[in-house]
Order: structure tokens, then sequence, then C-alpha cells
């Protein structure tokens, strides 16, 4: 069943620039989605669009098959949501705040929500501008999925956590979610978390999707070519081949990322170019999302 479909999907905040542009994703139940990309790259903006929080300039976004801007309150009430700014009123107590989102989702589960106040160990009485952020996302957590929602969405919920609190965190969600059908998708700078939870990997750049694709997929279906610059070897040659992401020349060196396993990859670099020295190594998540987008900043 598909959960989420975006068609077409454009979005701007500044005219002439496009967060978003041309963007096709299709969510089926059951999907954990990591969602990388770097600062400005969209991922925050997608998850809006697909809360009905940001309406798209271009495309269609269809959440359970209905328009999330057309029919906010049937969407929301299947989905959850934590943000990575999430703000929850500081005046209010635990128990309060949980007592609201109870009433306002018909499907609270109550033993899901006793048990996950369990394994935190919320004290309901505790107003919530005394919790330390990761109590707060705790409780924001808890809001979120105890409605056992069909989609639940996470943006960067985790970051700011130690990693034994962030591990918790995101492992409770898919933990208590997954065996139900719920598709969830987080976006997350922690490779590791990615590597150990998600089941697909969507990367962002520059207002495209670059790459959509199984994790096994990602893991055996890429690589890093590494060649020196001569005989015809340059970056520019690299980037006119098939299935080459991206190349780079750094101290002599091109550096490129093929869609390719290692073997295809060495089969046809030198079929196309004889260089005198070629490697073609497996490529980790991490240094992959580096090599592909680049050594800056983290959204």
């Amino acid at each position: 069943m598909k959960v989420l479909e975006m068609r077409g999907l454009a979005r701007a905040y500044e005219r002439g620039r496009n967060v978003l542009e041309d963007l096709d994703l299709t969510i089926e139940a059951g999907e954990v989605i990591g969602l990388l990309g770097r600062n400005g790259a969209g991922k925050t903006t997608l998850l809006r669009l697909a809360l009905g929080l940001l309406e798209p300039q271009h495309g269609e976004v269809k959440v359970f098959g209905l328009d999330p801007q057309r029919e906010p309150e049937a969407v929301k009430r299947r989905v959850g949501y934590v943000a990575e700014d999430q703000i929850l009123p500081g005046f209010l107590r635990v128990h309060e705040v949980i007592d609201l989102h109870r009433r306002l989702y018909p499907g609270w589960d109550e033993e899901l929500a006793a048990e996950l106040a369990s394994r935190f160990h919320m004290r309901g009485d505790q107003r919530i501008k005394q919790l330390s952020k990761g109590q707060a996302r705790q409780v924001a957590l808890l809001c979120a999925v105890a409605h056992r929602p069909s989609l639940l969405l996470l943006d960067e919920p985790a970051g700011g956590l130690d990693p034994a609190m962030r591990r918790e965190f995101l492992e409770t969600a898919i933990q208590l979610l997954g065996e139900s059908g719920t598709a969830i998708v987080f976006s997350s700078h922690h490779m590791t978390d990615v590597e150990r939870l998600a089941s697909r990997l969507v990367m962002l750049h520059d207002s495209q999707k670059w790459i959509d694709s199984a994790l096994d997929d990602v893991r055996e279906g890429y690589c890093l070519a590494l060649a020196p610059l001569a005989d015809g070897v340059s970056a520019r040659a690299m980037l006119a081949q098939a299935d080459c992401l991206s190349a780079r020349e750094r101290d002599g060196t091109v550096r490129a990322i093929f869609e390719l396993d290692p073997e295809a990859c060495r089969r046809r670099l030198e079929r196309e170019f004889s260089p005198r020295e070629l490697r073609c190594l497996p490529l980790p998540l991490e240094e992959m999302f580096i090599e592909l987008v680049g050594r800056g900043g983290w959204s």
C-alpha cells in the first residue's frame, strides 16, 4: 500500500532557487527510509510537505491517497511527527502533554504509552521546562507513536543526544512500529544509525534526489574508483561515463563514485582508459556521502 506519493514536487523560498525540484518519491507501508542530505538539501522541506505544513508550488503530494492541504485532519490523525526543533509547552507537566495528545488521536494506545513512559523512566508530574533535551525528546516521541501512526516522520529527532540515548530513541520507534506496518522516514547525520536501522536510503543534493535505493543495493552496487590523473583520465572524463555520480581531482588522483559494483567498474574503466593504476573499492556509506556532497557543513 502506498503511504506517501510525491510527483513532480517543487518548492522554493526564494524566486529562482528551488529547495526541491521535480522530485518523485513513493513510500510503501512498512518501509524504513533513511533520509540524507547537506545543509539546504530539502530534507526538512520534504517532511513538512508530507505533513501538510507546507504547500508545494508545483507537483502533488498524497498521503494515504489524500491531499494533506485539503484534508489535513484526516492525514494528521494517521501521522506521527518529531521535529529537530520540537518545542513542547514548557509550563505544562508531562502528564498534561500526554493527555492533550490522547484527546487528539482516536487510535491512542494506552498500553503502548504506558510502556514507553516506563522505558524512559518518565515522571508525569515534571514540567517540560525542567526536563533535559533528551527527556523532552522522549516525551515528543511517546506522543508521536502512542497512537500507532501509519506514517512516522522524524526530522533529526535525536540531534544533540549522546550516542546511547540516540540509539535508544531511534531503535524504540522502529521496534515498536515496525511490526505494525508503519512506514518510517527519518533524517539523520549519523551514518551508523542509517546503516543499522534503515531498509532504504534516499539522498537529496542540489534540490534533486540523487539516490533512492535499498540499503543493501547501496552497499553492493556503488564503489569508489581511484586512478592517476594521466592517460586521458580526468574528472571530466569520468563524469562523461555512464553511471558516474561524481568525480574530483585531488593530489594527482581522480576520485569518482560509480553506481556499479567494484568489479564491473574496474572492467569499464580499464576498457575505456587503460590506466597505469586503478583501484575500485567498496564504499562505506559515510565515505560515499562525503564524496558525493562534499566536505561542507551538515544540516
